[in-house]
């Protein structure tokens, strides 16, 4: 079991990235928020007080410079290895200059399967969750999106690594 502190404080816009489910961020950050996920059904679970849309992070249906900030809290482990350069790249494309991204993810070596359970302080509220995939391409860490980010440009603010999670904070 993995505990999670959102001890971040966005201002702005929020794009949430796989924002169904728990839809965390849209817990903690309401009305700033914009939450997609590519299945509605994700979407339906998740709270209210967020706005939410059915889209695939690889084709954003936003206008450039459209947000502050962009969030994935536990998404990338769920898209396909190759997806991963082209979400960024439209993630970059949708951020405002100067714009923040934020992810919050696990170290995978495989995921045939991969179980993560996390207990979550999302600003007072706690909220226990599992994640889990099975796949083939699973394997990730901290260093790999940060080499996938600041090859389109993101500046890395910063890394926390709390054994095999990761908190990685980039500006546009």
């Amino acid at each position: 079991m993995a505990s999670v502190c959102l001890d971040q404080s966005i201002q702005g816009s929020i794009l949430d990235i796989g924002g169904g489910g728990e839809g965390v961020i849209g817990r903690i950050y309401q009305a700033q928020v914009t939450a997609i996920d590519n299945r509605p059904e994700e979407l339906e679970e998740a709270p209210d007080g967020f706005a939410k849309r059915v889209m695939d992070a690889t084709s954003l249906e936003f206008d450039a410079c459209s947000f502050d900030n962009a969030t994935a809290f536990y998404t990338f482990m769920y898209m396909e290895k190759e997806d991963h350069p082209k979400a960024l790249g439209e993630i970059w494309r949708v951020l405002k200059p100067g714009g923040s991204l934020f992810i919050w993810d696990a170290v995978i070596e495989h995921a045939q399967p991969f179980v993560v359970e996390l207990d979550i302080d999302a600003n007072g509220t706690n909220i226990h969750t599992g994640y889990g995939v099975v796949k083939e391409d699973g394997a990730q860490d901290a260093q790999y999106f940060v080499e996938l980010c600041q090859k389109l440009g993101f500046r890395l603010i910063r890394k926390r690594l709390d054994g095999d999670q990761f908190f990685l904070s980039f500006k546009k």
